[in-house]
């Protein structure tokens, strides 16, 4: 008996990506992970399976109980919790949505087990979590949120699309932990980009490429053997990597005292109510001083860096030094902002206009979120210099709402270097690439820590993803309570 059952299959997706699937049969158990390029149809395999799409033709038969947790999901949860900020203006007074109210909503506790219940809780942190409204949680909470509660659901098919994204170290360990115990009774469906996270318990391997099943093999004894050679599937050479230049009129200007520090933070401390992030943070960031973030979700990396580019409202109430400016002293947010290039799953998420990929690249010289300036025709070539970079020259009039997450993610990077900004802020800028772009996007930081005027600050989770030349290391994890 098989759960999903996939013959001759033509799906569309939004009216662009079209997904043709020959055949693809799951059994009770076999888990299978996907792999592939960005927007070579993976997580469009996985929207199929679970039901997503316009099934133009063929068969389509899941016989499964399915939970599905997506970038997309994330994004619309969050969404939806921003609308009841706008309540007021229909004169109602907007409640925060607590997390418990949304793990709970649709499940049953009186059918869950315990156990499960007991070990999900364990796993995720929820008890610290549970009374909190869920706008203030971080984007990698946010995603621990998503996962315990299709976990908690039960279901006989589990799908998940880059489910380790966004979350720590250790609450990668501990998911991965808790897959494995399950994985005797539920069948999962793995959407990955890093090779090195396919888990040992997994059956097949499906590579996609251009929305269709290029290649699926069952895993054999030598799971590594499998990757190098999918990874020689993926393959994209690594050229010279060669900066494009600075725009001789819209370019990040050099602070007003060059010998004084970049930041300077005097023992800031951000709090909600009775809830501190961190406290008694000292730090100074001179410039050429590239400095690695970590540290546990809900630590504060992202509430830091907002502190620094003004987009948290405690920056205000704390003795903050940016750019010769002292927070509070009559600068404007676009003062600080001329100096900075940003790129962080916030931002990506927020970037909801489908403006061309030109446009997109373009509107990191004026920091906008789309293009409401005429382009210098030098402006213009630089732009399509910086999409060149990042394997994307031929899709330069391609609307950015219709790329893959992870050919977003590289744009909106191209999009955060164009002004060769004095400090650039990478929070996770590697979430949702393939191995093969993640490489790329590596190599393009490792070059501009190494070779240009940017002054880098660089959050991940991830130790393979550790840049060569940024030597100074700041630990959240210090700073908590």
């Amino acid at each position: 008996m098989s759960l999903v059952t996939l013959q001759t299959c033509h799906a569309t997706f939004a009216n662009h990506f079209h997904l043709n699937i020959d055949s693809l049969t799951l059994k009770p158990l076999q888990h299978t992970v996907v792999l592939g390029s960005n927007g070579s149809g993976k997580s469009a395999l996985a929207a199929l399976v679970a039901g997503e799409g316009e099934l133009l033709n063929g068969r389509h038969q899941v016989t499964a109980n399915i939970a599905w947790v997506s970038v997309e999901q994330q994004q619309a949860l969050i969404e939806a919790e921003k609308q009841k900020d706008c309540a007021d203006i229909l004169d109602i007074i907007p409640i925060a949505t607590t997390v418990e109210e949304i793990l709970l909503e649709g499940l049953h506790l009186d059918v869950i087990e315990q156990k499960l219940l007991a070990r999900v809780s364990e796993v995720f942190a929820l008890k610290d979590m549970l009374q909190r409204p869920f706008r203030a949680l971080s984007t990698g909470e946010t995603r621990k949120l998503l996962l315990a509660k299709v976990l908690m659901s039960q279901p006989e098919l589990l799908i998940l699309d880059e489910p380790w994204d966004g979350l720590d170290k250790q609450a990668c360990i501990d998911f991965n932990a808790l897959l494995q115990e399950i994985s005797t009774e539920t069948t999962c469906i793995l959407v990955l980009n890093r090779l090195s996270e396919v888990p040992s318990f997994c059956q097949q391997l499906v590579l996609m490429q251009s929305g269709a099943i290029q290649w699926q093999t069952p895993i054999n004894d030598d799971l590594t053997e499998q990757l190098t050679h999918i990874s020689q599937l993926q393959h994209m050479q690594q050229q010279d990597l060669v900066l494009p230049d600075k725009d001789s009129e819209s370019f990040a200007p050099h602070p007003l005292d060059a010998n004084a520090p970049l930041v300077k933070l005097i023992n800031v401390k951000v709090n909600y109510t009775e809830n501190i992030v961190f406290s008694g943070l000292n730090w100074t960031i001179q410039p050429q001083q590239h400095w690695q973030i970590s540290g546990p979700n809900g630590s504060g990396k992202t509430c830091l860096l907002n502190l620094i580019t003004g987009d948290h409202p405690q920056c205000y109430a704390n003795d903050i030094y940016v750019f010769g400016f002292q927070r509070g002293s009559g600068e404007s947010i676009w003062q600080i902002k001329q100096y900075i290039g940003y790129l962080s799953n916030a931002f990506h998420l927020d970037y909801r206009v489908n403006c061309s990929l030109l446009h997109v690249v373009l509107s990191g010289f004026y920091d906008s979120i789309g293009m409401y300036h005429q382009a210098t025709k030098n402006q213009i070539v630089l732009a399509e210099q910086w999409l060149a970079l990042m394997g994307l020259e031929k899709h330069t009039a391609a609307p950015f709402q219709e790329l893959s997450f992870g050919d977003q993610r590289l744009v909106l990077l191209a999009r955060a270097m164009t002004k060769h900004p004095a400090l650039l802020i990478l929070d996770e800028p590697c979430n949702g690439l393939d191995d093969i772009n993640r490489l790329k996007v590596l190599a393009l930081i490792e070059l501009l820590a190494k070779e240009g005027r940017t002054t880098l600050l660089y959050v991940n989770h991830h130790q393979e993803d550790a840049i060569p030349s940024i030597k100074n290391h700041l630990s959240m994890a210090d700073f908590n309570s």
